[in-house]
């Protein structure tokens, strides 16, 4: 079966690349052929009406002493490419796309299936054309249509009344639904009249070897630490609680991950580290600590003690998801003020669940993608 793959785009971010990767993997290891349905990548530009505006602004900013790129488009576009080159490589080498102008212009002969999943694919505030995400542009096609661990990312709804009535009758067209938050099963059956399995992450279909074996195609270096922060939303409270850790436990603090900031860090500070470095920073870590969904993934993935710190903005549920289905929730810390005692994990418990949710999860695919 040709399967399209329809999830959030692709850029520097690890947990978002991988799944789908993992997903694009379990499917051709199941016999499908199987590629991303991505829209090519504009470049940078302000509209002449906005133009003034935001150079006057750009302008002031500077006067005042804070430093800001005048023409930031052109400096965006100039150097995006090579903040990527490391992820870029790897989306080139592993994921399969097809690249289209819009989706209008992916036609029913192009795919048997398309499934949409996994990662925010369903967040309104991230995809302002939301309805994309439920195959608005495959209507009267005769082709399966499925989601594979879709994720709202929160628990509240987000969507405005017309919004939930056109997507809700979009994805009573789905042959198969499946979410990746036990909050996603009830959002789906309360707004849309739909119901939806519960499924793991893409990533945790496959396995820690799997992961190793990736990571070892490619050169990386040695862990300068044992103390692996991935922090997404760095904040002062954060790092005086990986400070405090690492004092008290006597480890070394280090991170794989590019700084931000126009005019506040040099291009190349901003370079994203390879996904491979980044995999093997979980293998060589003795404690990881987190703000990301997909760092407590592999944490788990590779039987890791971590600390998942609570990253509100980017919504709550998502954690609290994943760690109640594994028993982790005292995993998860809430007042950054206060260092959790540390609880040893069952990791063999968990490994066994993870295998049961796996055959659960790889079940939902392979019977609704039979002919």
């Amino acid at each position: 079966m040709n399967i399209g793959i329809l999830t959030l785009p692709l850029h520097t971010n690890y947990g978002g690349i991988l799944q789908a990767y993992a997903l694009q993997t379990i499917l051709e290891r199941m016999g499908h052929e199987a590629c991303l349905i991505e829209k090519k990548r504009k470049p940078a530009r302000l509209s002449a009406w906005k133009a003034p505006l935001h150079y006057g602004k750009r302008i002031l900013q500077n006067l005042r002493g804070d430093s800001f790129p005048i023409f930031l488009e052109r400096k965006v576009n100039r150097e995006t490419p090579v903040i990527r080159q490391h992820t870029n490589r790897f989306i080139e080498q592993y994921v399969h796309r097809k690249i289209v102008d819009d989706y209008s212009a992916v036609q029913e002969k192009d795919f048997d299936a398309i499934i949409v999943g996994s990662d925010q694919i369903w967040r309104a505030k991230y995809l302002p054309q939301i309805a994309h995400s439920y195959l608005d542009f495959t209507r009267g096609w005769s082709i399966k249509r499925l989601a594979y661990a879709a994720s709202f990312g929160t628990d509240k709804w987000e969507y405005t009344p017309k919004q939930t009535r056109e997507c809700g009758k979009l994805l009573q067209a789905f042959d198969a639904v499946s979410v990746r938050e036990q909050s996603g099963v009830d959002l789906c059956l309360t707004h849309f009249g739909v119901k939806a399995e519960h499924v793991l992450d893409p990533t945790m279909l496959l396995t820690r070897e799997d992961y190793l074996r990736l990571a070892e195609k490619a050169p990386t270096s040695k862990a300068p630490g044992n103390l692996f922060c991935y922090i997404l939303d760095q904040t002062p409270e954060k790092t005086a609680l990986i400070e405090q850790t690492a004092r008290e436990k006597g480890l070394k603090p280090f991170r794989v991950k590019a700084k931000t900031g126009y005019g506040k860090t040099t291009l190349e500070e901003r370079i994203q580290p390879p996904i491979e470095q980044w995999l093997r920073s979980f293998q060589e870590a003795d404690l990881i600590m987190t703000d990301s969904f997909h760092a407590c993934v592999f944490s788990i993935l590779f039987n890791k003690p971590f600390l998942t710190l609570g990253n509100a903005d980017r919504g709550m549920s998502r954690f609290i998801s994943l760690l109640s289905q594994f028993g982790l929730e005292k995993q998860l810390v809430t007042d950054l003020s206060d260092l959790p005692t540390e609880i040893p994990i069952p990791w063999e418990q968990i490994n066994n669940q993870l295998d049961d949710m796996r055959q659960f999860s790889m079940a939902f695919l392979k019977n609704n993608l039979q002919p």
